[in-house]
C-alpha cells in the first residue's frame, strides 16, 4: 500500500475468546450444563481491526493493529486469524513476560451474554508501544481506540494521531468505573458509547431519542467533538456540536450480540476513511453492527461490504 492509501489503524487489544453456550447464564456459585464452545479471536482491538479488514477488501484501504500479544499459541492463533481478515499486523508487539489476553464469554438461549476478561499482554501495553507504533499513528486517516488497555496508552496514541490530522474514535468499553482521564476527552473526535457505558459516563439512560440527545450534549460538555449514542434495537442518536440526528435501526432477527459494538466502528471508520459525512457514516455502521448480531462469533460475525450494500438497498433511511 502507498503512503496515499487511507489508513485505518486500531490500537487496542488482542484476545482468544472461549465462548460457552447454554439455555441460561449460570447464577453465582452455580453450574450449568452447556451446548457448544468456541475457540476464537476477540478483543476490541482485534474484532475491530478484523471487521474494518473484511470491509476494506479489494476498496482501496488500509487496514492495521497495534498492541500486545503473547508469545504463547494463543497469540500464534491471533496472528493467523488476523492475517486471514486482511489485517497489516507490522505495529503488533509480542510480549515474552505476559500472555495474550482471553475472554471467557457465556452466551443464554435469547442471544444475552456475560464475559470475563483476563487482557494479560493487553494490559501491559504503554507508551513504549505508541512510539514503536509512532509511523502508523501519523499516518492514519481514522485511529480506533477502546479501553480494554490501559487509559494512559489510548491518551498517548490518541495525542499522536490526532497531531498528525487523523480522526480519533473511541469506544469507551468496557465502561471505566471511575469515567475517562480528564485529558482524554479532549482527544476525542467521535465518542461511541452504548447504554450501559452512556449511562456510566453521564447519569442518563439513553431509553428514548430525547434522552439520548441529552446525553449526547452532556458528552460533548466534557469535550468531546461528536457523540454516537447507541441504543441498542431502538437505534442511534448522533450529534456533533453543530447537527445531530437520529438512525433508525435496522429489522433484522439477531442470534448473538456479542460483535455488534465492534462491528459498528468498523463500519464506522471504513466510512469515515471513504470520506463519507458522519450522518450516513453512522447509517453505514448502523448496518455493519445490525448485520453482526445475525452470526455467531466476534471476529468472525463481521460482514463484507457488498451484505451492508444489500440491507441498506433493502431498508433505506427514514
Amino acid at each position: 500500500m502507498s503512503d496515499n492509501t487511507p489508513l485505518i489503524l486500531s490500537f487496542g487489544s488482542i484476545n482468544i475468546d472461549v465462548t460457552a453456550r447454554a439455555a441460561r447464564l449460570p447464577r453465582p456459585g452455580e453450574t450449568v450444563h452447556g451446548e457448544s464452545y468456541a475457540v476464537m479471536l476477540g478483543g476490541k482491538g482485534s474484532n475491530q481491526a478484523a471487521a474494518a479488514g473484511r470491509l476494506a477488501a479489494g476498496a482501496g484501504v488500509q487496514v492495521a493493529l497495534a498492541g500486545r500479544i503473547g508469545q504463547d499459541g494463543f497469540g500464534i492463533q491471533a496472528r493467523q486469524e488476523l492475517e486471514r481478515f486482511g489485517v497489516d499486523l507490522s505495529p503488533l508487539r509480542e510480549d515474552a513476560a505476559n500472555p495474550t489476553g482471553i475472554a471467557l464469554i457465556g452466551i443464554d438461549e435469547s442471544s444475552e451474554n456475560c464475559i470475563t476478561v483476563v487482557g494479560g499482554a493487553n494490559m501491559a501495553v504503554d507508551e513504549t508501544d505508541v512510539s514503536s507504533a509512532d509511523e502508523w499513528l501519523r499516518r492514519a486517516k481514522v485511529l480506533l481506540l477502546q479501553l480494554e488497555i490501559p487509559q494512559l496508552a489510548v491518551l498517548a496514541a490518541a495525542r499522536r494521531a490526532r497531531s498528525a490530522g487523523a480522526i480519533v474514535v473511541l469506544d469507551p468499553a468496557p465502561a471505566p468505573e471511575h469515567g475517562l482521564l480528564e485529558d482524554l476527552w479532549q482527544e476525542i473526535d467521535i465518542l461511541t458509547p452504548n447504554e450501559s457505558e452512556t449511562f456510566q459516563l453521564t447519569g442518563i439512560r439513553p431509553d428514548t431519542v430525547e434522552d439520548a440527545a441529552r446525553a449526547a450534549e452532556a458528552l460533548l460538555t466534557k469535550g468531546v467533538k461528536a457523540a454516537l449514542v447507541k441504543m441498542g434495537s431502538r437505534g442511534v442518536f448522533w450529534h456533533d456540536g453543530t447537527q445531530s440526528g437520529y438512525s433508525a435501526p435496522f429489522r433484522i432477527q439477531p442470534v448473538d450480540t456479542v460483535a455488534a459494538g465492534d462491528c459498528f466502528n468498523a463500519g464506522l471508520a471504513f466510512a469515515l476513511a471513504q470520506g463519507h459525512t458522519l450522518e450516513h457514516a453512522v447509517r453505514i455502521a448502523s448496518a455493519c453492527g445490525a448485520l453482526a448480531t445475525t452470526r455467531h462469533g466476534a471476529a468472525d460475525a463481521a460482514p463484507e461490504w457488498n451484505d451492508v450494500v444489500t440491507l441498506m438497498a433493502a431498508q433505506p433511511a427514514e
